[in-house]
């Protein structure tokens, strides 16, 4: 097991000011993620807090960081990968849940019977903030009968209060805090 530190994870996630827009400050986990020792760390702490009684059988990642730690993780756990897109992405049937943003909405869709009834499901994605892309997540999940037994991030942007968001029953853990 790999054994990177708080500091030195942080250390490696790189602050863009004004971006996307002006007046935000990105965390960048490009850096992080080229450190080997520093990305598995990331996904150790996450499999490690979901083992046992809190186990998965099912990955849902986020389009599209979340893609990374959650194919990641589901090859490492030997479970199931299922990702979930912004519109237009998918090429089969799919279902969609819309959420509202701070200006506007937007959308998530998962392929039909990505899930079974009684999968237990942890999404994953690189970061909360908000929390609307994940609440919107855990509701495509619940649609196709899907358990969220979890919501695992790299980073959690714990001033936005996303993690309030999430519904009750659905543990949240995050690998860094800011």
């Amino acid at each position: 097991m790999t054994n990177a530190s708080d500091d030195a994870l942080k250390a490696l996630i790189r602050d863009v000011p004004d971006f996307p827009k002006p007046g935000i400050l990105f965390k960048d986990i490009t850096p992080m993620l080229s450190n080997p020792d520093a990305f598995a760390t990331v996904l150790d702490r996450i499999s490690a807090h979901f083992s046992g009684p809190r186990a998965f059988d099912v990955v849902v990642g986020i389009e599209s960081r979340g893609f990374i730690f959650g194919a990641a993780l589901a090859a490492r756990t030997a479970t199931s990968f299922v990702p979930v897109r912004k519109p237009g992405k998918l090429p089969a049937a799919k279902d969609r849940v819309e959420y509202s943003l701070e200006y506007g909405t937007d959308a998530l869709e998962m392929h039909k019977n990505s899930l079974h009834s009684g999968n237990r499901v942890l999404v994953v994605d690189d970061v909360i903030a908000t929390g609307g892309t994940v609440c919107a997540a855990i509701d495509l999940v619940k649609l196709q009968g899907g358990q969220v037994v979890g919501a695992a991030f790299a980073i959690e942007l714990g001033f936005l209060g996303g993690r309030k968001r999430i519904p009750e029953g659905v543990e949240v853990f995050s690998v860094l805090a800011y």
